[in-house]
């Protein structure tokens, strides 16, 4: 059977996208008189909007076809780590955003800029836009997978379509557009996900009850596994703590997460946002995970599932084959459309973070109108550079695993950084650099898995859950007793 679309779906899919870019081109102009208003929305947005667009900036495509695959050779272990998200989620609450409300900030880097100088404030902010580069090229890549199962076309083609689309309404509608389309397209994926989870349960010999029946016995549906292993990838314990962290360093520091929360018309409502999505969150990778048992039942009742190159195109392969006509569209479209809400943010925050925290930091003279054109060509201009990493990223392995894990090297030693900055008086910019520096080579130690540190030890294979947690802490103890012998040059 072909792994090709039918022409009613391709139909449907032409359609969402015409009709999203048609929709994102709406709020064409609304960015047009400032930089506050092209990134932050005039923080006029409610945060009911705010929490949908911090899911489906969560949620990319890898996301949607990794996480079904997770659980089809494995079981509901992930979930472990959606826990430590939410506890992530709290300590934010309460840490990071009434500072970031205390003045007038487009971007999250020019706290710490107010706590230690401009140095740190362009290191955080070159790490940031380093590490999102990265990680946002492998999620972009991974558009390429469902494009490529679907249409047939090739790697570069899918990318380039999506990413022409995408940049089309983030440059006309700024964070105003990013956001509103980031609604349509939650609620597009997850119909098509429920959707998705009906057909399955439909086409199981004995239904919804013989697919959780099964699965149960399969020990699919198991959640827990309290183990302190540093190598096993999904633990309680790992979940737990090193969900939170992530958590803390993806929603707290990385510009692609806060500049939604800066949108929020006051702190009350952007705490609002965050927790809410996060129980959004937690019902979507349950979801997600019920498919992925859902196929393992139902591919074990025809006798095998299909070859695939990896677990991650088992989802677009069912889809594909098995989804009636006109579902199996809407069900393309609807990873496309968490592809694209990705990829605009990604865009927007690249932006925002390259004009206010380098070229307004050099040209405090340049007009407001003036940056705000010059956001538009530089929206322009990271949509090429992440055109051609995603190209750079086709290869194999788990894509969300990679993506992950990538973010994770460099999130350690930004989340120590705001630690260093909130938590002590002491911390010092130099002695801040020192821990900066030296958490990340820890971790970029960790995520290569090479040779001794020193003579007779060597590093084990850890598991990428913990990067986080231990780059933060190397960051903030280094940093912190570098701050302590002086090293810096001046105390906070």
């Amino acid at each position: 059977m072909s792994l090709h679309l039918r022409p009613a779906d391709i139909a449907v899919v032409l359609v969402y996208l015409v009709g999203i870019t048609l929709f994102g081109m709406h709020f064409r102009g609304r960015g047009e008189r400032s930089i506050k208003t092209y990134f932050l929305a005039d923080r006029n947005i409610p945060w009911w909007a705010i929490a949908l667009s911090i899911v489906a900036a969560e949620t990319s495509t890898l996301t949607i076809i990794s996480v079904p695959g997770l659980a089809f050779i494995g079981d509901f272990g992930f979930l472990q780590l959606v826990l430590g998200y939410l506890a992530g989620r709290i300590v934010i609450c309460i840490l990071f955003l009434p500072r970031y409300f205390r003045g007038e900030l487009l971007t999250a880097y020019q706290l710490i800029g107010q706590r230690f100088g401009r140095r740190l404030h362009h290191l955080t902010a070159l790490l940031f836009l380093l590490m999102r580069a990265a990680a946002e090229g492998v999620r972009v890549f991974a558009v390429a997978i469902v494009v490529g199962v679907a249409l047939g076309t090739g790697d570069i083609t899918s990318i380039a379509i999506l990413s022409a689309l995408t940049l089309l309404y983030t440059f006309e509608g700024g964070m105003t557009a990013v956001i509103w389309t980031d609604v349509v397209q939650m609620f597009v994926y997850v119909a098509g996900t429920i959707i998705s989870l009906w057909t399955i349960s439909h086409k199981i010999h004995g239904g919804w009850h013989s697919l959780i029946g099964t699965a149960a016995a399969a020990h699919k549906l198991t959640i827990f596994h309290f183990s302190w292993s540093l190598t096993e990838t999904y633990t309680f314990w790992g979940g737990i703590i090193g969900g939170c962290f992530l958590t803390m360093a993806s929603h707290g520091t990385d510009q692609l997460m806060v500049q939604r929360l800066l949108t929020a018309r006051g702190l009350r409502e952007s705490r609002l946002a965050l927790l809410s999505s996060g129980v959004v969150i937690l019902f979507q990778f349950t979801l997600f995970l019920l498919i992925g048992a859902g196929l393992y039942v139902y591919y074990g009742q025809m006798g095998g599932a299909p070859h695939v190159a990896s677990s991650d195109r088992l989802f677009p392969a069912f889809i594909v084959r098995e989804m009636p006509v006109g579902i199996a569209g809407l069900m393309i479209a609807a990873i496309l459309a968490a592809s694209m809400s990705n990829l605009s943010a990604a865009l927007n925050s690249l932006a925002s973070t390259s004009i206010v925290d380098f070229y307004s930091l050099r040209h405090p003279e340049a007009t407001d109108t003036y940056k705000a054109k010059l956001s538009r060509i530089m929206t322009v201009l990271w949509a090429v550079v992440l055109f051609l990493l995603a190209i750079l990223s086709r290869s194999g392995g788990h894509v969300l695993e990679i993506g992950l894990s990538i973010a994770s090297v460099l999130w350690g030693a930004m989340l120590g950084v705001f630690l260093l900055g909130t938590l002590t008086q002491r911390a010092t910019e130099n002695g801040t650099i020192a821990g900066m520096l030296v958490g990340c080579a820890f971790n970029l130690l960790l995520w290569l898995q090479t040779g001794p540190v020193h003579v007779g030890i060597t590093i084990p294979k850890i598991s990428w859950t913990w990067y986080v947690a231990f780059g933060s802490g190397v960051t903030f103890l280094v940093g912190y007793a570098a701050s302590w012998a002086k090293l810096g040059s001046r105390e906070g």
